[in-house]
C-alpha cells in the first residue's frame, strides 16, 4: 500500500477559538502521537484528508505527513465528528513503522452468490463485518472476501474459510461466524384462545338468533291487533 502525503503545519495555536478558525479556514486539527515521540500538534487540509480516507484503503490509508522540518508515516485514528454533519472536526495520527506488525480492522466483504439458501427461500446473514488482523503497515489489506457460494441453510462461512493475504494474519477465533444461511421466516398465526373461541360461537349464535326473535314478535302483535 502506497502512502498519501499530506501537509501538516506544525506549531498552530490551541484553544477553542483558535480550533474554530482553522475550521472556518477549511483545515483540521489534529496531533501526531507515536512512541518516542512527544505529541506534535499539527493542522492538515480538511479536504486533503478528506480524499485520502475515501481511497480504497479507508481509515487503514498510510499518510505521510510532512511538517517541513520532518516526515511522519501515521494511519489517522481516533476520529472526532461534527454529531450533525458527520464531518471529521479532530484526528490523532499514529506514528508507525514499516517493519513492525501493527494490528488493525479490516472490513469483512461477501462475493459469490449463495446459490442453495436462495432457493430454499431462506437468507444470508452476515455475522461479521470486519476482521482485526495482524501484518505491516504496507501489507493491511483494503478488504476480506468471504465466498458465500458454498453456504447452505444451517451452515456458516467461518474465519477459518476466509483467505488472508500473505504476511497477513489474525488472532480472531477460527470457528467465529462471519455468514450464516438462515432458513425461510415462517409467520404462524395463533389460534384464539379457548374462552375466546366460546364467547366468539356465542355471539355468533345470538346474531343468527336476533332477526328471528324479532319477526316472531311482530307476528305476535300482529294477531293481537286482528
Amino acid at each position: 500500500m502506497a502512502e498519501v502525503v499530506l501537509a501538516a503545519e506544525i506549531g498552530r495555536p490551541l484553544g477553542s477559538r483558535a480550533v474554530r478558525r482553522l475550521r472556518r479556514e477549511g483545515k483540521i486539527p489534529g496531533v501526531i502521537y507515536g512512541r518516542g515521540t512527544d505529541p506534535i500538534p499539527v493542522a492538515v487540509v480538511a479536504r486533503e484528508l478528506r480524499v485520502a480516507l475515501n481511497s480504497e484503503a479507508g481509515s487503514n490509508q498510510l499518510l505521510s505527513l510532512d511538517t517541513g522540518s520532518g516526515t511522519y508515516l501515521t494511519l489517522a485514528r481516533e476520529m472526532q465528528r461534527h454529531p450533525v454533519a458527520q464531518t471529521v472536526t479532530h484526528v490523532d495520527f499514529v506514528t508507525v513503522r514499516r517493519d513492525e506488525v501493527i494490528s488493525a480492522e479490516v472490513p469483512i466483504t461477501l462475493v459469490g452468490e449463495a446459490i442453495e439458501v436462495h432457493h430454499g427461500d431462506g437468507l444470508v446473514e452476515q455475522q461479521m463485518f470486519s476482521l482485526t488482523v495482524n501484518a505491516l503497515p504496507t501489507d493491511i489489506p483494503s478488504a476480506i472476501e468471504a465466498d458465500i457460494s458454498g453456504l447452505t441453510i444451517g451452515g456458516q462461512v467461518r474465519v477459518s474459510d476466509l483467505v488472508l493475504p500473505a504476511g497477513v494474519t489474525t488472532d480472531v477465533d477460527t470457528e467465529t461466524a462471519v455468514a450464516i444461511g438462515q432458513p425461510p421466516r415462517v409467520v404462524v398465526e395463533e389460534a384464539p384462545a379457548e374462552g375466546e373461541a366460546a364467547e366468539g360461537a356465542e355471539a355468533a349464535e345470538g346474531e343468527a338468533a336476533g332477526p328471528t326473535q324479532a319477526s316472531g314478535g311482530a307476528s305476535e302483535a300482529q294477531s293481537e291487533a286482528s
